[in-house]
């Protein structure tokens, strides 16, 4: 079994069909091996949240059933909120400020290190910048 992490941009373009990233998203998720779990955090689904919250009810529903949904599947494995979890995104962050990461990147970086992953969906360049290998390329 093989573990790719799943970043806010990938469930985002996951919940809303006509987001941007959707089909390059959609894409990058086929290309991976039979057998591969995603791995994501609820940090993550926090700022998946924020960002349907203003686009009203229809989608407020439509992630919160794809979050719940991915509570109870096998494909998708959930890093829970912790201090644990806060603190070491803290430290990461504290030590990057010289970067334009957010804390949930922070957090995300980190625990793609404590699980040895190093491909995630996303096209934050971010996350390149610290020797992880983006999944969803750049739109041309």
């Amino acid at each position: 079994m093989s573990l790719v992490f799943a970043d806010t941009l990938y469930w985002n373009a996951r919940i809303i069909p006509n987001d941007p990233w959707s089909e390059p998203g959609r894409q990058a998720y086929l290309k991976l091996s039979r057998g591969t779990v995603l791995l994501t955090t609820e940090e993550v689904f926090v700022e998946v949240l924020a960002a349907v919250s203003s686009l009203g009810s229809f989608w407020r529903v439509k992630a919160t059933s794809l979050i719940r949904t991915l509570h109870s599947t096998n494909q998708v494995r959930i890093c829970v909120q912790s201090h644990d979890s806060f603190l070491s995104g803290l430290g990461h962050y504290e030590a990057r400020q010289d970067k334009g990461f957010s804390l949930v990147d922070c957090i995300s970086m980190q625990t793609m290190r404590k699980f040895g992953i190093t491909d995630i969906l996303t096209n934050d360049h971010h996350f390149t910048q610290e020797g992880f290998n983006i999944l969803i390329p750049k739109k041309e």
